[in-house]
């Protein structure tokens, strides 16, 4: 797949971006056919791109060769209904091999992650970037968070870069998001994609939205996919209603949920995925397992979000 077809895809999506989580069995080590499930799940319930092995796909704990398994087990599953995508990340020597591995194993897109550790300056961060991006011939998305924090002219270099399509923010500064978003809508000619990818984006997609960020990762559409999609379809929709429904009912009081443990933001969505019938297994170190006591409230809110959908009926 080339570039512009991705970018073509995933610029009007018909369903969530999902980000599935990665399946482990009894003896710890990734269970593809579980896995294969998971995602097969996710493209029936209307998923309009899997983006597998990134943040709540566990990447940081996947071996290359477990990598490798989990983006062909995605692909199969996918059957090319809709698009896959591979997370990649560490130093530019092995995000290079990750991206290399990605696209071996029929990835049709790039997410590159942060570097490992260190806080480099802007010169830097863009060479790492195009350095991946050049190593592959895959579209790639570049991933803002944490130690890989950028300025508005480096967002436009990496824009002008061949096969670097798109820009996801991880950090949250609404600020600096609308003056990259009007940097290179002024610099360079032709679109280029812009995600929200902060935890829950669903939470923060009308501010987003409104600066001109369309996209949005989901990782509830892991576990709760009629949540996720009732949420998006209202949205494309001007739902008013069914948006703060779902924002006020189930959103929040899942954030506020996922802020009671750190790396929440995986270990309770993959609670989730267990909850609903599907056994993935438990986070791997150094992540950690949500508390009884959290995973019996999620459970309730689960259930309380589904009555909202039949409230809207």
């Amino acid at each position: 797949m080339t570039p512009a077809p991705l970018a073509a895809r995933l610029s009007i999506p018909s369903g969530p971006l999902f980000f599935p989580v990665t399946a482990y069995g009894p003896d710890g080590s990734p269970d593809l056919d579980v896995y294969r499930a998971h995602v097969r799940r996710g493209v029936d319930a209307g998923a309009a791109a899997v983006f597998a092995c990134c943040g709540t796909g566990e990447f940081h704990a996947l071996t290359p060769e477990e990598f490798e398994a989990c983006v062909r087990a995605a692909v199969e599953a996918t059957d090319g209904r809709v698009p896959v995508v591979a997370g990649a990340g560490y130093g530019t020597a092995l995000a290079v091999r990750y991206a290399r591995v990605a696209e071996a194993a029929g990835a049709d897109g790039l997410l590159a992650m942060p570097p490992y550790l260190v806080v480099a300056g802007q010169e830097g961060l863009l060479r790492h970037y195009r350095e991946v991006a050049a190593a592959i011939a895959l579209p790639v998305i570049v991933y803002q968070r944490d130690n890989a924090v950028f300025t508005p002219e480096t967002v436009v270099e990496l824009a002008r870069t061949d096969g670097i399509i798109g820009f996801k923010d991880g950090l949250g500064d609404l600020d600096l998001m609308q003056r990259v978003v009007s940097a290179v809508r002024t610099e360079v000619p032709g679109d280029f994609l812009y995600f929200n990818g902060l935890p829950t984006a669903e939470q923060t997609q009308l501010a987003y939205r409104a600066i001109g960020v369309p996209l949005y990762s989901s990782a509830v559409f892991c576990f709760a996919p009629e949540l996720a999609l009732a949420f998006h379809q209202a949205l494309e929709a001007g739902d008013e209603s069914m948006v703060n429904r779902l924002l006020d009912g189930f959103y929040r009081p899942f954030v506020e949920l996922r802020a009671q443990g750190r790396g929440y933001a995986v270990s309770l969505v993959k609670a989730g995925v267990r909850l609903r019938g599907l056994d993935v297994g438990e986070v791997r170190p150094p992540l950690h397992e949500p508390t009884e006591d959290h995973v019996k409230r999620l459970a309730e809110l689960i259930e309380r979000g589904y009555g909202l959908l039949e409230e809207g009926k």
